[in-house]
């Protein structure tokens, strides 16, 4: 034992020396110009198909947005750039013309995110110089972060003596800002700028604070003298970024401290929205968009009328709407109806031979109720496989109570959980996890909305509805789809207010005013790309002028059509139709569909 601890030791002490050599810094230098990738043979990886070439650059992105993890770092921005370049003169040297369709298909889908992702790193780029003045400490914080990915040795005195200088730009940076609400200040000494703007840089700063910890958190308690050094300067630095983000959320841009209510929203503008059009490949204009809006809002109301007039209200849409509001469930009870409508759909749709469902999608799906918190977001429905419930809570106040069970009655609800489930949201994710799973990287709301809205559509069109009340409910949706083009289009181009949208909703379609807030705080603030609303209506009409080219004809069946669709995963309508009708296609296509007759 003696003889094997003095072998052990003279291991441990010719180790030593190699691993303290191993722990000099390496990896990419500090500044944008080192690019952190190496292209790989595309021309070998195209051997495997262009599955393997989309596989790669979707995982040498996540890798790159993994390592360089602040959003807002010009570091990531510069990669990521670089990145997308790169791939782009790799795929210019590939032979376009050699691929199948599906595989042209494939090649243009990743030209198109290539593209995107080069335009949309401009349009952040803005963004960031636009919040530049409030966020000037922003590198110093990112750099800390960005070192430590690095493995670089920290110096502890030096760290808090950065951190010191942070809390004293900070504390000016808030000054500066209180100052700004000064009318009378000068224009160089304070700090002002559009809500949208420091609502923007307000969120960045909890973003940062978060950053910081997290560079704190990776050294403090680990290294003594880190700590003995670090650990009262982080906090002065953690209380001034926290008292600056609160002064700019609640002083400038005007949100108190749990305040859930106010609606701040970011417009985009024309030109950004137009770079969104052409990455879904939507060959309209924005003003064209709203046109067709328009023309489908005056055939849901042209139905709405009819429905009325059955159930007795005549011309009075609105008394008929409140009609179906009124059959709602009583509390408690809503979980049992939208099983029974789940299982209403699911015959329906394998009677009239409609759609393959697999046993287990049948079965698979769950169901949770859905939390006050989360209605302010969305008081509907949502689903998946996981259906979220919407129905009045015990902490909801008396008048919100109500407007939740008139918001999700009887109708209402038949209409949406075909929607959620299947043959919409759950039969989709089913099949996406399936089949063609490589396309899953470019993801649209115009096939993953728009799939489920046609199928309102074609079931009207089939007789799924049963009453007045029913066709009441599927109008109520396809109106609010409607309206979804107008106010996320125009709040986009800076037309109107998120008040103006909220009025909309609850005029124009007979919204609850508490839904209706809902609807347009979760539009503008809810994280969701610009076109994600209107995808809605405008994917199922794509959809549904591609299944009028294909299944009246006869070149496929409803199955087989449908089927189809869902197995060509998540991608734009317009390469969808490209693959499904053999169309001609050239490495430089640009949108060019118009897909709807009028």
């Amino acid at each position: 034992m003696r003889t094997l601890l003095r072998i052990g030791s003279l291991c441990l002490a010719l180790w030593l020396p190699t691993f303290s050599a191993a722990q000099e810094p390496r990896g990419p230098a500090g500044d944008n110009s080192s690019v952190l990738f190496e292209l790989p043979d595309l021309e070998a990886l195209l051997k495997g198909g262009m599955r393997d070439v989309i596989e790669r650059y979707d995982t040498e992105l996540r890798s790159i947005h993994r390592y360089y993890d602040v959003e807002s770092s010009s570091t990531r921005a510069a990669q990521t750039k670089a990145l997308a370049q790169g791939w782009q003169a790799g795929l210019a040297k590939l032979d376009f013309e050699s691929l199948d369709q599906a595989g042209k298909v494939d090649f243009l889908l990743l030209c198109n995110k290539l593209d995107y992702q080069l335009q949309e790193q401009a349009i952040q780029a803005q963004k960031r110089a636009a919040t530049l003045p409030f966020l000037a400490f922003r590198e110093r914080i990112v750099g800390l972060q960005e070192s430590r990915r690095r493995f670089e040795p920290v110096d502890p005195q030096e760290a808090a003596r950065g951190l010191l200088e942070l809390s004293e730009e900070v504390r000016e940076l808030t000054r500066r800002a209180r100052l700004g609400l000064k009318p009378d200040a000068a224009p160089d000494e304070c700090l002002r700028g559009p809500r949208p703007v420091v609502n923007r840089a307000a969120s960045e700063v909890r973003a940062l604070t978060r950053t910081l910890a997290s560079w704190y958190g990776f050294f403090e308690g680990y290294d003594p003298l880190f700590s003995w050094w670090v650990k009262q300067p982080y906090g002065e630095a953690k209380s001034a970024l926290e008292q600056y983000g609160k002064c700019l959320r609640e002083e400038l841009v005007g949100v108190g401290q749990g305040d859930r209510n106010t609606i701040i929203g970011d417009p985009i503008g024309r030109a950004a929205l137009l770079v969104e059009l052409k990455h879904e490949m939507i060959a309209y204009s924005p003003e064209e968009l709203q046109g067709i809006s328009e023309i489908e809002f005056a055939w849901c109301e042209k139905e709405m009328l009819k429905a009325s007039e059955e159930l007795g209200f005549g011309a009075d849409w609105r008394a008929a709407l409140e009609h179906v509001k009124g059959l709602h469930l009583e509390p408690g009870k809503q979980p049992e109806l939208v099983r029974d409508l789940a299982w209403e759909a699911i015959d329906f749709l394998e009677e009239h031979e409609l759609v393959t469902i697999p046993e287990l999608a049948k079965h698979g799906w769950r169901m949770e109720m859905m939390s006050l918190e989360r209605q302010k977001f969305t008081p509907f429905f949502t689903g998946g496989e996981v259906v979220s419930v919407a129905f009045p809570t015990d902490a909801m106040s008396h008048p919100e109570k109500l407007m939740s069970l008139r918001s999700n009655n009887i109708h209402f609800s038949r209409a949406t959980v075909h929607h959620e489930l299947i043959p919409g949201h759950h039969l989709q994710g089913f099949m996406r996890a399936r089949h063609s799973t490589h396309r899953r990287t470019f993801g649209t709301p115009f096939w993953l909305e728009g799939w489920a809205l046609y199928w309102e559509m074609l079931l009207w069109d089939l007789g799924f509805q049963k009453s007045p009340e029913d066709r009441v409910g599927m109008l109520f949706w396809r109106m609010h789809r409607c309206a979804r083009i107008l106010f996320s289009l125009g709040y986009e181009l800076g037309e109107l207010s998120p008040e103006e949208c909220i009025q909309m909703l609850i005029e124009r379609v007979g919204h609850e005013p508490s839904t209706a807030e809902a609807e347009v705080r979760r539009s503008v603030q809810g994280g969701y790309p610009p076109l994600y609303q209107a995808a809605y209506m405008l994917g199922g009409l794509q959809i549904r002028a591609l299944h009028q080219e294909l299944v009246p004809s006869g070149r496929m069946g409803q199955r087989a059509f449908h089927d189809a669709v869902l197995k060509r995963n998540s991608i734009p309508i317009e390469m969808l139709r490209a693959e499904l009708l053999g169309l001609e296609l050239v490495r430089d296509h640009r949108p060019n569909w118009r897909f709807y007759p009028n």
